[in-house]
């Protein structure tokens, strides 16, 4: 069946593990072994008006197949073979594909290209389906992975889903505008939200995602929040309220309508029911030019963009050392002091002729990417290079530059439309700079022009005036500042400039700088690539945001300069110990144990520097200023910082405050979340018998009782394994056992994890140290 987003309203299945429950082999086996019992869910769901089956391989990759017999292609192809006799010419079948349960490098060991290499051989395997649906994702790197892997070996209809939390962001971080930014630059076919949350608390981010999303929005909520009903698992909205929830959506312009977890296909015959008469709405452009990275989205057009331009050699003495020396912390303390300074997006080149630019380009993207959350600028004149690092970029980067002539557009545009940036283009030609505004226009229109050719649209396009130096001619600021108010009212267009160009060749340039730039700025000017730490410019900047109402009640302004303190540092400047945890610069924590154990006791140094460090940086990830990726870079830092303790400590001594152990619980094979908790807790000096994923119930007791742990914690994603949960708690108090358990996961909520005789539901590894904590105390 051939699918067309946009035209009409799509219904997707619900819940797959409602409908299957428990079973003893992973469920995509099932296809291989009990076709029956698949083939009558599929059947299930189109009986109730589904035209969108999905595929039974939710788990159908190389990664959580191989502790099993089974062969990727096998099951895929048993799994598509019964989805296309239950569909019959009734519905289009969906090749499923969920997460590789993996954390990604650098917070993970999978790295990216491995993680594409696993969706690659998925998709492969499936390309037979009508289209691919990516879904569950809670990791802009690896869905962005995915997405690469479904474009690239396959032609088929992709729509890609995401999970977000309460706060409306994923697990690393990402909040709804910068998912959408990247799918779209990806080239996908729809979009949405699934799993996760219930259709009530989906509501409470739709008018955020249709704002910022252009193409077919689909939701694919929960039916509800987890609770216990007569000892059983189940949801807190009934197959009628749901239906109501989705109707309105429909209303509201989503166009893909499903089910996730705890849906039935009586859900889904209710809600094809209520949505029977409602005609899909027209889609619209919201024409927004975005960049994004993993933990943020920055939009231009509303208060001008700071790109800071600091992360480049030309005329860098220092920097030019540090990139021969490999030096990334050089690096990454620029990157820290620029966003310290306030810049919004990050240009990166790191160009010199005797090393291996394509090598340290991706080095210091994958490091700036790990501790900072802000957006990068890409900056090469190698299109290799540009396309590698596009590639491996998490998030939808500026990319710098194309320009007017043909090589250029020939071998830039391609990257763009594949990899899905925001291009710079210079307007400047075959025949160099033009002296005048209107042949740099002219130029302009014929880069849009040809952009277009390759599917690029004027909205992924940012227009660079060019600035030439004053000083070479009386004109040039005037030609400057006149063509970017053409861009801007007759273009309908954005724009950069690289400021500092205005004063070569002229003393005191700070002058010519701030004023030229002021001049820009009511020019119409969107973005500058400038030097966030020069005080004059920020003024300017700062002045202007005031002025022209983009600093709401003057509040940043005040905030800034009330006590008139310069707080613009030097990036040169030695960080302490306690910012190298706070900025996760691990590679550097070591070192600067070593130097402060000279002054300290170790323990002491364990009180008063790295537990109130990783406290503060856990303050900030509750109030949502830093998100995972940062959280785990800090962790990190602190486990490094650690080594150095624990190496300077007499023998027998040690920093453990207690022991607990952490499990993923019978049946669920997911351990990010675990993960993560036990690297917390042992950074926050606790002992962590970690005993994986998929552990019998009886083996945790067994270790409980031995161990003489005070704490147990139990995770579970799915949820037909929070009944092992269940299981493992009751054996526990069966056996004797007298310390407390936590509880966490996707699935859970507190009132749930209460009813099955967990003593704290923990949302997440902070919440888990905290109660260690009161354990402990």
């Amino acid at each position: 069946m051939k699918i067309a987003f946009g035209e009409k309203l799509w219904f997707i299945d619900g819940g797959f593990g409602t409908m299957l429950g428990k079973t003893d082999v992973p469920p995509e086996v099932l296809s291989i072994t009990d076709p029956d019992r698949i083939r009558k869910i599929h059947q299930a769901y189109v009986d109730s008006g589904a035209n969108i089956i999905t595929t039974n391989t939710f788990g159908a990759n190389p990664i959580k197949l191989a502790e099993t017999d089974y062969r990727v292609e096998n099951v895929i192809e048993a799994a598509i073979k019964i989805a296309r006799e239950a569909a019959g010419n009734r519905a289009a079948v969906t090749l499923d594909v969920g997460p590789t349960g993996k954390l990604l490098a650098p917070m993970g060991t999978l790295s990216f290209e491995d993680a594409y290499t696993s969706f690659a051989r998925v998709i492969r395997a499936g390309k037979t389906a009508d289209m691919i649906s990516i879904e569950t994702m809670t990791d802009t790197y690896e869905l962005k992975a995915a997405v690469l892997a479904a474009k690239e070996n396959a032609d088929l209809p992709v729509l890609a889903t995401v999970s977000i939390d309460e706060k409306g962001r994923l697990l690393t971080g990402a909040d709804i505008e910068s998912v959408v930014a990247l799918l779209e630059g990806l080239g996908v076919d729809a979009l949405g939200l699934n799993c996760g949350l219930g259709p009530k608390q989906f509501e409470t981010f739709l008018d955020r995602l249709m704002a910022c999303s252009s193409i077919p929005v689909a939701l694919l909520p929960n039916a509800g929040l987890p609770c216990m009903k007569d000892g059983e698992t189940t949801y807190d909205l009934s197959a009628e309220e749901f239906a109501v929830y989705m109707e309105r959506f429909a209303k509201q312009g989503v166009h893909i309508l499903g089910g996730c977890c705890g849906t039935t296909p009586r859900h889904i015959a209710l809600m094809t029911k209520a949505c029977a008469n409602i005609h899909a709405k027209p889609l619209t452009d919201k024409n927004l030019t975005v960049v994004s990275a993993s933990g943020s989205a920055v939009t231009f057009g509303s208060a001008p963009i700071i790109i800071g331009e600091r992360i480049n050699p030309t005329g860098k003495k220092k920097f030019k050392e540090a990139l021969r020396a490999k030096d990334i912390q050089y690096i990454l303390r620029e990157g820290i002091a620029q966003e310290k300074a306030g810049a919004h997006v990050l240009d990166v080149n790191v160009g010199l002729p005797e090393i291996d630019e394509d090598e340290m380009m991706t080095a210091a993207i994958r490091e700036l990417q790990g501790i900072l959350s802000l957006p990068l600028q890409i900056d090469t004149g190698d299109a290799e290079v540009l396309a590698h690092a596009a590639r491996i970029y998490n998030g939808k980067p500026l990319l710098n530059s194309v320009n007017g002539k043909a090589e250029s557009m020939e071998a830039v545009f391609p990257i763009v439309k594949k990899y899905g940036g925001v291009v710079v283009a210079l307007t400047l030609d075959e025949g160099g700079i033009p002296p005048t505004a209107e042949d740099r226009i002219e130029i302009a229109k014929k880069i849009v022009r040809t952009a277009a050719e390759y599917g690029i649209a004027k909205k992924n396009i940012v227009i660079d005036a060019l600035t030439l130096a004053v000083s070479a001619g009386e004109s040039s600021a005037k030609e400057t500042l006149r063509a970017i108010r053409y861009i801007k009212e007759e273009m309908g267009m954005h724009t950069v400039l690289g400021v500092s160009n205005i004063s070569f060749g002229l003393p005191r340039r700070d002058i010519i700088n701030a004023t030229f730039f002021a001049s820009a700025l009511n020019s119409g000017l969107s973005s500058a690539i400038m030097n966030p730490g020069a005080e004059s410019m920020m003024q300017v900047y700062d002045a202007y945001c005031v002025l022209h109402g983009f600093d709401k009640e003057c509040s940043r302004f005040v905030e800034k300069y009330r006590d008139t303190v310069q707080i613009v540092q030097d990036s040169q400047t030695k960080t302490d110990l306690h910012d190298m945890i706070l900025r996760g610069m691990k590679d550097s924590a070591y070192e600067a144990a070593i130097q402060l154990l000279t002054k300290m006791e170790p323990m002491e140094l364990v009180q008063t520097v790295l537990i109130p460090a990783l406290d503060e940086v856990g303050k900030a990830f509750e109030a949502g200023k830093v998100f995972l990726p940062q959280l785990l870079a800090a962790a990190e830092t602190v486990k490094n910082a650690f080594r150095a303790v624990k190496e300077s400590m007499p023998a027998g001594k040690t920093t453990d405050k207690g022991k607990i152990i952490i499990a993923t619980v019978y049946g669920d094979i997911h351990d990010i979340g675990k993960n993560i908790v036990k690297l917390l807790l042992e950074n926050y000096g606790y002992a962590v018998i970690d005993l994986g994923r998929d552990v019998p119930p009886e083996k945790i007791v067994e270790t409980a009782l031995q161990e003489q742990v005070s704490l147990v914690g139990l995770s579970a994603l799915m949820t037909t394994t929070v009944v092992s949960m269940h299981n493992t708690i009751k054996l526990l108090h069966e056996a004797g056992y007298k310390g407390k358990v936590m509880v966490g996961g996707a699935v859970l909520t507190k009132e749930y994890a209460a009813s099955i005789g967990a003593d704290r539901y923990t949302k997440d590894a902070l919440e888990s140290v905290a109660y260690a904590k009161e354990v402990f105390a």
